[in-house]
C-alpha cells in the first residue's frame, strides 16, 4: 500500500480553475465517497479551501490516476487538470502533508487557519467512513509535526498581514484588549478582516462606520457588534479606545478637531489608530496630538517586512523539524519490517516449548523425579531452538560467508566484538567448526545431527 498526496493550489492554479474544483457540504461528502469506490483506492479524505483542493489516499500502487477522477467528478478536461496537478507517494506525500499543515506552502507563510482545516478533512472523511486506520495515522503523525512546528519555531509569531498587524499594533497599546472599544471605519474586505481579528481577541465592542449602513450592519453580526452611519462618528469616537479606518474615501473622514474634542471627552485616556486607506482616512495632524498614537499603513508594511523575514527563519527550522520526523518515521517502518519475522519465531520457539512441557508433564505424571525432567526439559528445549541455527551457521560457514556470520553472531549474541577481531586475524577458510564449536552456548549438540535434534524418550 502507498500514501498517494494529489492537488493544486495558489501557486500552480488560477482562481477560475481552483473554484471549478472546489468543494463543500454534501458535494464534499458524496466526492469522498465516489473517491473511495474507485478501482485501487482503499482510503480517503479531502481538503477544499480557497486556495487549494487536495486528495489524501491510501492506495495499492502508484498507477492510481485521481486527476481523471476528479476530471470526471467536476466536468472540467482532464488536460487543464494535468499541468497545474502535483502528485506525491510515500514518504513525498508524507512530506508534502507536514508542510501544508505547517503553513509552509499557505499564501501567508505560517498561516494557522490551515491547521484546523486539516483537522477538519480528517474530522470529516471518519464521518463519512473513507479514512481507515493507516490513513490516519499518517493524519496524526501530520499533526503532531505541526503543532512542533507551532510550539517550537516562531513561525506564526509575528503578523504578515495588514489586518492582523493592525490588530496585533494595538495589542502593544493594549495589553488586555478584552476592556477596550474598537471603532472600525469601513466595510470592506480589509475592514472585515480587522473585525475578525478583533472578535478572536474578544474585544468588549465592535462599532462599524460606513457610508452604506446596510453593508456595515451585515459585518456587525458577523461579529456582535453594532454598525452606525458616518455621522454618528463624533459621538462614537468618545467612547472608542482603537479605531481603524480602511475606506475607498477621496478625502479624509477624521480631522484634528474631531479627535481634539472626543480627546477631551475621553479625559485624554489614550486613543490607538490605524489607517490602512490610500488615499489616507485620517488626517496626518491627528499623529501630533498627546494621547494618540496614530500608525499608517506605511509603518505596517514595515514592520511585516521583517516579520517575513522572522517567519522565513522559522520556515527553515520548520523544515529541519520534518525532516528529522521524517527519518524517524521511516526507521519506524523499517523496523515493523521485523515483526513478522520476529512473530514467526516466537511462535516456532512457542511450539518446541509447548511440545517439550507436554512431554515434561508425561513425564511427571508417570512418576519420574521432578529435577530429572526439568533437566532434560531444559537439554531437548535448547536443543530443539538451537537445531535450525545450528545448520545455518555451518553451512554459511562452509561456504565463507564471514559477513552473513557476523551479522548472526550480532544476532544471537549481546557481545558480538570477539568475532570481529578473529576475523580481522584470520583468513575465511579457517572459519572452521571450532570457531562454531566456540559460539555455542553450553548444552547445545556439538555437531550436526543427521535426523534431528536430540529428544529424551518420553
Amino acid at each position: 500500500m502507498h500514501l498517494l498526496t494529489a492537488g493544486l493550489n495558489h501557486t500552480t492554479a488560477p482562481v477560475a480553475l481552483r473554484e471549478r474544483l472546489s468543494f463543500s457540504g454534501t458535494a464534499l461528502e458524496a466526492a469522498l465517497r465516489d473517491l473511495r469506490q474507485q478501482s485501487g483506492v482503499i482510503e480517503a479524505a479531502m481538503l477544499s479551501t480557497c486556495n487549494r483542493t487536495e486528495l489524501y489516499c491510501l492506495v495499492e500502487n502508484t498507477d492510481v490516476d485521481v486527476i481523471e477522477w476528479l476530471a470526471r467528478r467536476q466536468n472540467v478536461r482532464s488536460s487543464e487538470i494535468r499541468p497545474v496537478f502535483y502528485v506525491h507517494h510515500d514518504h513525498h506525500a508524507l512530506r508534502h502533508m507536514m508542510r501544508v499543515a505547517g503553513g509552509l506552502d499557505s499564501m501567508v507563510l505560517g498561516e494557522p487557519q490551515i491547521l484546523g482545516q486539516m483537522r477538519d478533512a480528517y474530522a470529516h472523511a471518519h464521518e463519512v467512513g473513507t479514512l481507515g486506520n493507516k490513513l490516519g495515522h499518517y493524519f496524526q503523525k501530520t499533526f503532531s509535526v505541526a503543532k512542533r512546528i507551532r510550539t517550537e519555531t516562531e513561525i506564526g509569531a509575528n503578523p504578515v498581514s495588514v489586518a492582523y498587524a493592525a490588530v496585533s499594533f494595538a495589542r502593544h497599546i493594549f495589553s488586555d484588549l478584552s476592556k477596550s472599544r474598537a471603532l472600525l471605519i469601513g466595510a470592506g474586505e480589509m475592514i472585515g478582516l480587522v473585525a475578525r481579528h478583533l472578535h478572536e481577541q474578544q474585544v468588549s465592542e465592535i462599532v462599524i462606520a460606513n457610508r452604506s449602513l446596510s453593508r456595515s450592519q451585515v459585518l456587525a453580526e458577523q461579529v456582535n457588534g453594532r454598525a452606525i452611519s458616518l455621522e454618528e462618528i463624533p459621538m462614537a469616537l468618545e467612547q472608542a479606545d482603537i479605531l481603524i479606518a480602511c475606506t475607498a474615501s477621496p478625502l479624509p473622514i477624521l480631522g484634528k478637531g474631531m479627535v481634539e474634542r472626543a480627546l477631551k471627552k475621553r479625559r485624554h485616556a489614550p486613543m490607538f489608530m490605524v489607517d490602512i486607506a490610500v488615499p489616507r482616512d485620517i488626517e496626518p495632524q491627528v499623529g501630533d496630538l498627546n494621547d494618540v498614537y496614530l500608525y499608517t499603513v506605511d509603518d505596517l508594511h514595515e514592520a511585516i517586512e521583517g516579520n517575513v523575514r522572522q517567519r522565513q527563519d522559522a520556515a527553515r527550522e520548520a523544515e529541519q523539524l520534518i525532516d528529522e520526523a521524517l527519518r524517524r518515521y521511516q526507521q519506524e517502518t523499517r523496523e515493523l519490517d521485523a515483526v513478522d519475522t520476529l512473530r514467526a519465531y516466537r511462535e516456532q520457539v512457542q511450539s518446541l516449548a509447548d511440545q517439550e512441557l507436554q512431554r515434561a508433564l508425561r513425564q511427571m505424571e508417570q512418576g519420574q523425579g521432578a529435577e530429572e525432567v526439568m533437566r532434560r526439559f531444559q537439554h531437548n528445549l535448547v536443543n530443539k531452538v538451537l537445531h535450525a541455527p545450528s545448520v545455518q551457521l555451518r553451512r554459511m560457514a562452509a561456504n565463507q560467508r564471514v559477513d552473513a556470520l557476523r551479522l548472526a553472531r550480532e544476532i544471537l549474541l549481546s557481545d558480538p566484538a570477539d568475532f570481529s577481531a578473529d576475523l580481522s586475524s584470520s583468513k575465511p577458510s579457517s572459519l572452521s567448526s571450532s570457531q562454531n564449536k566456540k559460539a555455542e552456548p553450553a548444552g547445545s549438540v556439538s555437531a550436526e545431527p543427521k535426523h534431528g535434534p536430540t529428544d529424551e524418550p518420553s
